[in-house]
């Protein structure tokens, strides 16, 4: 694949709090344009898997860095949305666990495992025509990204939506799901590595009380602009 534009192809990120739809959208987008759908969320769930297996605490910078220096995470479009490999072993399910979800935010706030993915993720990227969410897309893995969406929604919405994904043996009250993604909003916020911050030059699209089509139609619009602005 060449560089430069790329035969009109471009790079679309999506970013936003956890549980507004980001993965959900972003691979709808992606397979109408035609493009790769790349979740980092799942990579970063990927090394949340492989810590934990390892007995690596959240905490411990030191064995985390030195775990992403050799991770091997490969992702695959699938009919079934995308499958993530660890080691060559499919983890598309047992990256999708409680258990990773209440690490995974911990373990992304790491400068190492940061670093390292990204480095990932923008070789990905590097041929254009990808669709890219996360929470510093825009900002700071593909900051020049041709277009950016920032998708947010009420707590209220995205607890419900976290509560449809969890099965029997998982189910949390629903208040208290609200309380962990408020909480998880402030950590990804706060943290000093690549914080949650909308791109100056993102359009913010408030997913609340918006149907999936809806939301994938409208980027979709933005794309098709882009794209014949690109050729």
């Amino acid at each position: 694949m060449d560089g430069g534009n790329s035969g009109g192809r471009i790079n679309v990120a999506i970013d936003g709090p956890a549980g507004a739809g980001k993965s959900t959208v972003a691979r709808r987008v992606a397979e109408q344009l035609g493009y790769i759908y790349i979740d980092t969320g799942a990579m970063y769930r990927a090394v949340a898997l492989a810590a934990n297996r390892a007995g690596i605490s959240p905490g411990d910078a030191d064995r985390l860095a030195e775990l992403v220096k050799t991770i091997d995470i490969a992702l695959e479009p699938g009919a079934d949305g995308q499958t993530v490999w660890l080691g060559g072993e499919n983890v598309t399910a047992a990256i999708r666990t409680r258990e990773v979800t209440l690490k995974v935010s911990e373990i992304a706030s790491h400068e190492a495992v940061r670093m390292r993915l990204v480095e990932m993720q923008r070789k990905l990227a590097a041929s254009k025509g990808v669709v890219m969410d996360g929470r510093d897309i825009g900002t700071h893995v593909l900051p020049d990204a041709e277009v950016k969406v920032f998708l947010v929604a009420s707590v209220k919405v995205r607890a419900l939506r976290r509560y449809q994904e969890l099965s029997e043996s998982e189910l949390v009250p629903i208040e208290q799901l609200e309380q962990e993604i408020a909480e998880r909003d402030r950590s990804d916020e706060s943290r000093d590595i690549s914080p949650l911050i909308r791109a100056k030059d993102a359009e913010v699209l408030d997913s609340t009380d918006l149907t999936i089509d809806q939301v994938v139609e409208h980027i979709l619009d933005v794309c098709r602009t882009k794209t014949a602005e690109a050729k």
